[in-house]
């Protein structure tokens, strides 16, 4: 891969990772309701899984839609009902019951967050998009650099994110405000996925 070619496939990855989307919502609601530390498997699995799922599908996982074009309505399907189910868990994160105590409930764990990446419609346009501009033809080396440069890249996104969760959490130093947050969190990672609905596909 030429420098001017890696140069303009890291612009791509970061402009991808970084934008809104369910995996940065979830990331900013996790850190204004645990705090950065909890987070931390979180961000790891977002920031390893989703190379993974760009490798897998660089390396052809993602034929298997050319092969049963039926997968792209199980696919959505699943999507949105697992969504659905951690919208509802982000709005219903309980306020800590006293200051200085955590709240209840629990973050997503590494192997959640990285299995949420084969569930979530923008990580798949991601990925497809990534590997159809870079490593069009599925060269294993090709698909390696894609998928390490989501690596680099993912760090600068799922830390920026957790961050301003976590400094957001001191104007959510009521319940109220806290819980209006989350509400707030919920409702935008289930209208993420209204574009999806609409082109009937993830």
């Amino acid at each position: 891969m030429t420098p001017d070619l890696l140069l303009a496939l890291s612009a791509f990855a970061l402009v991808t990772v970084i934008t809104p989307g369910p995996n940065n919502l979830m990331l900013l609601a996790s850190g204004a309701n645990f705090g950065f530390r909890r987070t931390i498997p979180h961000m790891l699995g977002i920031g390893l899984g989703f190379p993974a799922m760009v490798l897998l599908m660089g390396l052809g996982v993602g034929q298997i839609f050319e092969i049963w074009p039926q997968a792209h309505m199980v696919l959505l399907v699943i999507s949105v009902i697992y969504m659905l189910w951690l919208a509802w868990k982000i709005a219903h994160a309980a306020p800590p019951p006293e200051a200085g105590s955590e709240p209840a409930g629990r973050p997503l764990n590494f192997l959640q967050a990285a299995a949420f990446q084969w569930v979530n419609p923008k990580a798949w346009s991601m990925a497809l998009g990534a590997i159809t501009l870079y490593a069009a033809g599925r060269e294993p080396g090709a698909v390696l650099w894609v998928a390490g440069t989501y690596v680099a890249v993912s760090g600068i996104s799922t830390t920026s994110w957790t961050v301003l969760g976590r400094e957001m959490r001191r104007l959510l130093n009521r319940p109220a405000r806290l819980r209006a947050f989350n509400w707030t969190m919920a409702a935008l990672l289930v209208a993420s996925l209204l574009p999806v609905l609409l082109q009937g596909q993830p």
